[in-house]
């Protein structure tokens, strides 16, 4: 019995001594980029007090962090984090990463940002080591922020006698992307697989996320927030929430606002994602077929009375022809946000060309 007693003993003070030798981690907050006002909110997108007219519904989505990120260089080989966000739960169709998470890129050997690791929480608060066993070369890393909560505050750790350098901002110009639910992010399985994330990797460009899940419809008080932006380019996928009469009735003062405050931006106008609740619900397929009808009958109708510098990407299939771009019928998963990226990038850099934007 002495024995046992001495033994549990010595253990004890081993995992004691363990802990007592583990090397302690430092964190340290960073600049946050992917957004392009200044907030009273570090991690919200917009300055909801300035714009406090904008409905509701609105305001609280723009304190989401979605597209935003932070980057730094490091020769650690372990990374930490900790975060914290809102007690609000996890959405029902998104991943514990996606919604509360964070996603981790590193730069490889081709100066491409390469997935390298992601964590979820359903936490309100969470600290966790984000990536290890990294060797001690120095690396370049970009980190995603939650796309579907508000991040309260986020620091970047590493273990003492290493540093963590903060970075400026990788991607160059301004597109900003103005949506719906899809812009915004779902139903991608974490941050970085939003379509607007995608096409800032592999062009180097910035294309700033204003997605509002459940809203886009082109209110007038949204109108005036984006048109104080002054960016290279305005991309307006926000069509799935507008009704056909919405759509009928907004989208004029919207381009024609935008046009009044920046003569010279080119804006380009994307057609809803074709659900794929509507090939065998009647009611989506009327309504879908007409939201994409009347968008592209306002652009007509908008270049017909001399509106420059507009542009509409006419795509159907802007998910694929095989049925399986989408998580619950309409929000796209991985793939579909690829097939998006792979249509809607080519036509915005070629906008961006002709304007001389891009060489």
């Amino acid at each position: 019995m002495k024995k046992q007693i001495l033994l549990s003993f010595i253990a004890v003070c081993i995992i004691q001594f363990a802990l007592a030798q583990k090397t302690p981690v430092r964190f340290t907050e960073l600049p946050v980029y992917g957004k392009l006002f200044d907030t009273p909110q570090k991690y919200h997108r917009v300055d909801t007090l300035k714009y406090n007219d904008m409905p509701a519904a609105v305001k609280r989505l723009y304190t989401n962090s979605a597209g935003l990120f932070v980057t730094f260089k490091t020769n650690a080989p372990e990374i930490y984090a900790k975060w914290c966000v809102t007690k609000r739960r996890v959405g029902l169709n998104l991943t514990a990463i996606a919604n509360k998470g964070l996603d981790v890129y590193i730069k490889n050997a081709q100066g491409q940002w390469q997935y390298a690791s992601s964590k979820g929480t359903i936490k309100e608060c969470e600290e966790l080591k984000l990536a290890e066993y990294l060797g001690t070369n120095e690396k370049e890393f970009l980190v995603y922020l939650p796309l579907y909560d508000e991040t309260k505050n986020l620091q970047i750790g590493v273990t003492e006698g290493y540093t963590v350098e903060p970075l400026s901002n990788p991607f160059k110009k301004n597109i900003v992307v103005y949506g719906s639910s899809i812009v915004h992010g779902a139903s991608a399985s974490r941050s970085g697989m939003a379509y607007p994330a995608i096409m800032s990797r592999r062009t180097g460009l910035n294309f700033v996320n204003f997605g509002i899940s459940g809203n886009a419809r082109m209110e007038k008080e949204v109108v005036h927030m984006l048109g104080d932006i002054n960016p290279d380019v305005f991309v307006l996928d926000c069509v799935p929430n507008s009704s056909p009469e919405q759509v009928a009735g907004r989208t004029a003062y919207l381009v024609e606002y935008i046009r009044k405050k920046h003569p010279n931006i080119p804006i380009v106008m994307i057609p809803s994602v074709v659900r794929e609740l509507s090939f065998f619900n009647q009611n989506w397929n009327v309504r879908n077929r007409e939201q994409n009808r009347q968008w592209k009958a306002e652009y007509q109708k908008l270049i017909a009375k001399g509106v420059k510098g507009l542009y509409y990407l006419d795509d159907d299939f802007l998910l694929g022809h095989d049925h399986e771009g989408t998580t619950d019928g309409t929000h796209p998963n991985d793939l579909g946000f690829m097939r998006m990226a792979d249509k809607i990038e080519p036509f915005v850099l070629e906008v961006m060309k002709k304007h001389a934007i891009l060489p």
